[in-house]
């Protein structure tokens, strides 16, 4: 496919500078030709008008043939399909190979890339210019879009799938059984279960005091029916008030009955949750079983969705936490890469590492882009944009063709006068 090339920059200033250019060269090989029929016909041509007629010639044939050299660049001269001419429009594949070739092996070598990065002191000019503030968070601003960007190109499907399966294998690596035993040792040696029951005494206790009424009629409806009203009375009075006088000894002697017997269990269930093969198995069954729930796939869903909308939110707010936290991090960064040479030195290497490596990696593709490049653009219009580029100087060549072969054909003209 052929492609068009980049505009010039200040393309009518250049064909403007091209058509006066063209001007000159084209009208001092006027004068000369008209200079050399005035003094062909109004001359006998001997003596001095001989050096005249020579040097005019030559003057004539420099000029023709500078012109004719650099309009056969560029197009076929006077239309005319001469072999040999409209070089570029021709040629222009064979010139970017060229090019290719020359841009690859002298321009973007390794060397040259590391040389040039070295000299461009990356670390010590990034360093002041993340250091500060306005500029950290103007960077901080690109890297929350460029974070929104990432989570809107990525499929939602996709991550979830990767985000069940992150959670299935970390899940599925942790035996469920040995670590409840071992979270079960360490409040056990910390005292910390102690607190748990005490937390469930008044709790108990505060929910029988509570609900006492409830538990009369629920106790009342549970008697038999030929218990009279008083006794039944008395019972549950008796009843609920030794369970209260229990719960108030358990909670006020840290040495009683119930707390070693609580202490002994604890202590046992810990030890069976690490070393029962039936506790354990079971446990696997609870964790897949959890796995497996549709409330768990439902939330992995809803996760990732809530990220992207927080994203988006602190995204759009300049005084969002996440824009300000960024922000400080890389002024933070800045001005700790400004101070700490070693990590400037770090940096540098690691550019340069990442330079020469991409060079030598993709050395092959740099000359290959230049030529394709090249190849796609319209033949006419490349030698039509060079021509503006090279156009001016080269209608100086055309001038200085024409004095240059005036001399010259003077100075042979003379040199036979002298022998002859």
């Amino acid at each position: 496919m052929v492609t068009t090339t980049a505009p010039l920059a200040g393309e009518a200033i250049r064909r403007a500078q091209l058509a006066r250019a063209r001007r000159n060269a084209t009208g001092l090989l006027v004068v000369v030709a008209l200079a050399l029929i005035a003094v062909t016909l109004l001359t006998d041509g001997e003596d001095a008008w001989g050096y005249v007629i020579a040097a005019l010639e030559a003057s004539m044939v420099g000029g023709l043939a500078d012109w004719f050299a650099v309009v056969a660049l560029f197009r076929h001269p006077l239309g005319v399909p001469i072999p040999h001419t409209a070089v570029i429009p021709e040629r222009k594949d064979s010139f970017g190979e060229t090019l290719g070739g020359f841009v690859q092996d002298n321009l973007l070598t390794s060397e040259v890339i590391v040389e040039r990065i070295h000299g461009a002191r990356v670390s010590e000019r990034a360093a002041a210019w993340l250091a500060e503030p306005d500029n950290a968070a103007r960077a901080a601003d690109h890297l929350t879009h460029a974070a929104v960007t990432i989570a809107d190109l990525l499929r939602d499907d996709d991550v979830h799938s990767a985000l069940d399966q992150a959670i299935r294998s970390r899940v599925d690596a942790i035996p469920l059984a040995p670590l409840a035993g071992r979270t079960l040792t360490l409040m056990t040696d910390g005292g910390r279960h102690q607190q748990v029951l005490d937390a469930v005494i008044r709790g108990a206790d505060g929910y029988l005091r509570d609900n006492r009424a409830n538990l009369r009629a629920r106790f009342g409806g549970e008697s038999p029916w030929w218990l009279p009203e008083m006794v039944e009375e008395r019972v549950f009075d008796r009843l609920l008030d030794g369970i209260h006088r229990l719960l108030h000894d358990v909670a006020t002697h840290p040495d009683h009955e119930l707390r070693r017997e609580f202490d002994t269990r604890v202590a046992q269930l810990a030890k069976d949750l690490q070393t029962s093969p039936r506790l354990r198995e079971r446990g696997e069954e609870l964790k897949h079983e959890l796995m497996d729930s549709p409330e768990l796939r439902a939330w992995t869903a809803t996760v990732w969705q809530d990220v992207k909308a927080w994203l988006r939110r602190q995204a759009d707010d300049p005084d969002s936490e996440l824009r300000g936290r960024i922000a400080d991090a890389i002024a933070a960064f800045g001005t700790r890469l400004g101070e700490d040479p070693v990590l400037a030195a770090r940096v540098d290497e690691a550019l340069e590492s990442v330079a020469r490596y991409v060079s030598e990696q993709f050395h092959d593709e740099i000359g290959s882009m230049v030529s394709s490049t090249i190849q796609r653009w319209d033949g006419q219009e490349t030698a039509s944009r060079l021509e503006l580029l090279l156009g001016p100087d080269l209608q100086f060549i055309r001038i200085n063709g024409t004095l240059v072969g005036g001399l010259a054909g003077l100075a042979i003209h003379t040199i036979v006068q002298l022998v002859g």
